[in-house]
């Protein structure tokens, strides 16, 4: 790999620049401008769904389940605008970690390096280290505060509609529960250190682009699969009278217990008081269900083991990125006096 030149005499300089963080600021105010109105347009639609929205869908549903008639009035729109827009929000809270891996991957870092305004950077009495540090400390305060306050708002949103909206999500939903909790603010930031590390390695805008985007979409898929195995599950034992089994929630496993106890992953048929389902059983030796699941209970614990595993890789990337950085520079100058 080709190192990164850098004046030999800025390795005996301390990195002083007072102006630094201004550069960097009109440097990608543009970026800074459009998360700034990202978070507040989402974060206000989110307003609009825990409130307005909420409550006319609520009132709408209250209409419906007090009709006696097949053929009464209640106000349908409202319930499908509350969900269109629920819908909506959460998708946009949920692309917050690939918004921020695509802008860091493409303009952050991979973009100065190939321009050559890094190196002229670093002829200002301003250390790489210094300088890839500072490029990263604003994103991830300003990342961290407003992927924060809207996964906030949209917790506060969700939980709005909870016991008032018959159709309102589970907590266990997938899109929802990714955009209730920590672990997207963790990914958020997993996404930035991610599009340093790859505009490092790469130094081009669409590769580090690329190469962000495929990380975060791996770190962030690993973590779905293995989220219900990141806490101890519980199970529930039901009768096979019940169409499903009982208890509701993130399924790890689901399927029909013996009569000698052992417990068959799936063959689910129905309620046994279906002849089919009952033949069906009774070959099996089927006398109940088993549910190993995670209730509502177990939502932060969840989140939270998440949360430090993504916050984890974060750490390990953004290493990754200063140490690149680092053999890359420090390189230059040996290859340098080689030369001379």
């Amino acid at each position: 790999m080709t190192a990164l030149a850098t004046p030999s005499a800025l390795a005996a300089r301390p990195a002083r620049s007072p102006h630094l963080l201004r550069w960097l600021i009109r440097l990608h105010r543009p970026a800074l401008i459009s998360w700034i109105v990202f978070v507040l347009v989402v974060g206000g639609l989110l307003l609009w769904v825990g409130g307005p929205l909420t409550d006319a869908s609520a009132a709408a549903w209250k209409q419906y389940r007090a009709c006696g008639t097949a053929h009464c009035a209640y106000d349908m729109d409202a319930i499908v605008r509350y969900k269109d827009w629920y819908t909506y929000t959460t998708v946009a809270v949920v692309a917050v970690p690939f918004l921020v891996a695509a802008w860091s991957g493409a303009a952050l870092v991979s973009r100065e390096l190939e321009s050559g305004t890094a190196q002229l950077a670093w002829t200002q009495a301003v250390s790489p280290v210094r300088w890839l540090a500072a490029k990263l400390a604003l994103p991830a305060a300003l990342i961290t505060a407003g992927s924060g306050l809207l996964a906030g708002l949209h917790h506060w949103a969700w939980s709005a509609g909870q016991g008032r909206i018959d159709t309102a999500k589970g907590w266990h939903d997938l899109g929802t529960y990714a955009a209730n909790g920590t672990a997207t603010t963790a990914m958020a930031l997993a996404g930035l250190a991610s599009g340093a590390f790859w505009g490092v390695y790469k130094r081009n805008s669409p590769g580090a682009l690329v190469g962000s985007l495929v990380s975060t979409g791996t770190l962030w898929s690993a973590v779905a699969l293995a989220t219900p195995h990141l806490w101890p599950s519980v199970s529930t034992i039901s009768s096979l009278r019940h169409s499903v089994p009982a208890g509701s929630g993130i399924v790890v496993d689901q399927g029909l217990v013996t009569s000698t106890g052992e417990q068959i992953s799936g063959h689910l048929c129905g309620s046994a008081t279906d002849r089919t389902c009952r033949t069906a059983y009774d070959r099996l030796d089927a006398v109940g269900y088993f549910n190993d699941h995670h209730p509502a209970s177990h939502y932060w614990p969840l989140q939270s083991t998440a949360t430090a595993i993504v916050l984890a890789v974060t750490a390990l990337l953004t290493t990754a990125a200063f140490e690149l950085l680092r053999r890359r520079t420090a390189s230059a100058p040996a290859r340098k006096a080689a030369a001379v």
